[in-house]
């Protein structure tokens, strides 16, 4: 089942919280999934971003939080600095976590996601380390009663849910993003729908089309062009025993707005609310 249609803030690029304010109402949404780091980081006042979605009707279903040093001009580059592996930046993305946590709590957010980062073979010493570390985090958010999703990347749906499974991972959830994998080149991603549904708390909505040349990054698209069916996604997110959110994704591109107001009125036909 469906609860609420939203958007990413990210994806709306807002100079400060009230121009977010004004871009989600722009696009005809009331929902959003909020980027924490600004706050965390003393960007943004807190509380200027609770007034400034609060006066505008609008509410926080979920935050996320990106990880330091992440290089995504190559497949390559994120595999080696994305999420949590590289060594050099656990650390300070500990202290980035607690701080989001903190923000977390305070806007009372029950689910803040984030990318791990690329997963090692089973069974080496820096899965375990990976694992160990996916743990780490989400023990940060669970002491503010916060839950925690990975989204879904640079692996292979099986890859994943082998990770997840493993005990001490048992709580974490998967916020779906079927974009991504077509953009990585990690399988068809209603199959992986399909194979995640248990384990599914939130996703995206975003689209796009498979790379040509083996090695490079796909191309995300608007919503209505690309490689997704949104039929067998609404379909089974509908289906689904427990109802999460969808939020509208967009990273690429110079008309968010209106990309983004095309994709809420595909969810619209799928019986989407806002």
């Amino acid at each position: 089942m469906i609860k609420n249609l939203a958007v990413c803030s990210w994806s709306l690029q807002p100079a400060d919280p009230d121009d977010l304010a004004h871009k989600i109402t722009q696009c005809g949404l009331a929902h959003t999934q909020l980027a924490l780091d600004p706050i965390a980081a003393g960007e943004w006042d807190l509380d200027s971003v609770d007034h400034a979605l609060s006066s505008a009707q609008i509410a926080i279903c979920s935050g996320m939080i990106t990880t330091i040093g992440e290089d995504y001009s190559t497949l390559d580059s994120i595999k080696a600095t994305g999420g949590l592996r590289p060594d050099q930046h656990w650390e300070a993305n500990q202290k980035r976590a607690q701080a989001a946590a903190i923000v977390a709590n305070q806007l009372g957010l029950d689910l803040v996601t984030l990318h791990a980062g690329f997963i090692p073979d089973h069974g080496t010493a820096e899965y375990r380390t990976i694992t160990d570390r996916i743990k780490a985090i989400a023990d940060i958010f669970g002491k503010h009663g916060i839950n925690l999703a990975l989204e879904t990347g640079q692996e292979r749906a099986e890859s994943l849910l082998e990770m997840l499974n493993e005990p001490n991972l048992s709580t974490i959830g998967i916020n779906f993003d079927p974009a991504n994998m077509i953009l990585y080149a990690m399988g068809d991603p209603a199959k992986a729908l399909e194979l995640f549904q248990s384990r599914i708390v939130q996703a995206h909505m975003k689209n796009a089309i498979t790379t040509q040349s083996p090695g490079t990054w796909g191309t995300e698209v608007p919503a209505e062009q690309g490689e997704v069916d949104w039929n067998h996604f609404f379909s089974a997110i509908h289906a689904f025993p427990k109802s999460i959110n969808v939020v509208i994704e967009r990273e690429a591109g110079d008309n968010r707005i209106s990309d983004i107001i095309e994709a809420r009125k595909i969810a619209s036909k799928f019986g989407c609310p806002r």
